[in-house]
């Protein structure tokens, strides 16, 4: 699922790339009256729709749900935070391959780790907070560095690339 938000001159910017079996849309617990983002399914998928009365009936009842759900919301709160000081301090180029080795798991292993399949250059353009044309300047210096490799329609990002996020 791909999270977005619009602003009110009508700029779009993804907020989240969502796995399956993630909660979203939680902000109506804090009273929210509106939705302020919109999900989109990216891939085929399905949608389970809990009442909020249902998750607030079961975070009270059932410690093991309790616990998943807040789990899910102080990561949640974590990843919102590294976004927001990743955007206030580092270059696009850091960005996007923050975002890639997020998308890949953290890359934590050396073979190369699958990002999800056609994920086009707008939606991480979108993701980074930046123009589509310098996505595709980065990624092409991506994989001449061989950083990242495409294959099959999907895109391969190499544990290397965290050379780039730690180089200053």
């Amino acid at each position: 699922m791909k999270l977005t938000v619009v602003s009110k001159r009508g700029k779009q910017a993804v907020t989240a790339i969502l796995e399956r079996g993630t909660f979203f849309g939680e902000g109506c617990l804090a009273g929210q009256p509106l939705r302020t983002a919109t999900a989109s399914a990216i891939q085929p998928a399905t949608v389970v729709r809990i009442d909020r009365s249902t998750i607030v009936r079961l975070i009270a009842q059932d410690g093991t749900f309790a616990a998943l759900f807040i789990a899910h919301l102080l990561a949640r709160n974590a990843r919102i935070e590294e976004d927001l000081v990743d955007h206030l301090f580092n270059s696009s180029e850091k960005r996007l391959a923050r975002l890639l080795l997020l998308l890949a798991h953290d890359g934590k292993e050396s073979k190369p780790e699958l990002v999800l399949p056609k994920m086009s250059q707008e939606t991480l353009a979108a993701m980074v907070g930046t123009t589509r044309s310098r996505v595709s300047h980065f990624m092409n210096r991506f994989r001449r560095l061989g950083f990242i490799h495409y294959s099959d329609g999907e895109l391969q990002v190499h544990s290397t690339l965290l050379s780039v996020i730690r180089h200053d």
